[in-house]
């Protein structure tokens, strides 16, 4: 006899992993010389990594709430390391699944990531759905920003998360066109100018891509960045100021 309850009980839980999108958290390994280059030149390699890897734990924190929710699944893509050591500190950070970015710029890590999220979810039998990819940079970040983009992708294409230097902390797509993966709107820009978000755009407008924006963001790039965490009455020109 077939217990219906529990039949149905399956199917529940297999829509609801289908349903199910991909988030992949692009980050770099917390070491000196090895990330914040620029932040690094203002106050040091060291104190550099440290914020790194604070913002880095942020992200994945906020990530995971999402996860708990049964709302995504979490990859980390990560530079600057290898896999061996990337899968031991994946371990430690209870996270399933770790990845090398691998060669290329920003463009193309992205579109790696892109493709191999994709591959994997239609291998193992999934719907395609939305993947979205977030940097570790913004000590901002929450759950509710990643709810809504996921939402959006509901009913649009893309959705991108703008940063107040040009470029964006979350670009999203959604299965429409991951499904299959035929209009590419990245190809032709100049990576890490303040020029990438408006190029992302018109590029999308070009290829009838349709998208939303999510709320400006600032990043955490260079020692102004960290204005917000500063003691303004203790503040000084001196980098060796600044309390973190």
């Amino acid at each position: 006899m077939i217990d219906l309850g529990k039949h149905k009980t399956l199917k529940t839980e297999k829509f609801k992993a289908n349903k199910k999108a991909t988030i992949v958290l692009m980050t770099k390994w917390h070491s000196i010389y090895r990330c914040k280059s620029r932040l690094s030149k203002d106050i040091g390699a060291l104190k550099a990594a440290k914020i790194q890897e604070r913002l880095t734990n942020n992200t994945i924190k906020v990530v995971k709430r999402i996860q708990e929710q049964g709302l995504a699944d979490i990859k980390v893509a990560i530079d600057g390391i290898g896999i061996k050591a990337a899968k031991r500190w994946a371990i430690s950070n209870q996270i399933k699944t770790v990845t090398i970015q691998g060669p290329g710029n920003l463009g193309t890590k992205m579109k790696r990531q892109f493709l191999k999220a994709h591959s994997k979810r239609t291998n193992y039998y999934q719907i395609p759905n939305p993947i979205l990819l977030i940097g570790t940079d913004l000590p901002t970040i929450s759950h509710v920003d990643l709810i809504k983009a996921i939402q959006i992708l509901d009913h649009k294409e893309m959705v991108l998360g703008p940063s107040t230097d040009g470029g964006y902390w979350l670009i999203g797509l959604s299965n429409k066109i991951l499904n299959p993966l035929c209009i590419w709107p990245f190809s032709g820009i100049n990576w890490g100018t303040n020029q990438v978000l408006q190029k992302t755009i018109r590029l999308a407008t070009l290829n009838q891509i349709n998208y939303q924006l999510l709320q400006t963001k600032n990043d955490v790039d260079n020692i102004i960045d960290l204005s917000p965490w500063i003691d303004f009455k203790s503040f000084r020109l001196s980098v060796s100021s600044y309390q973190l």
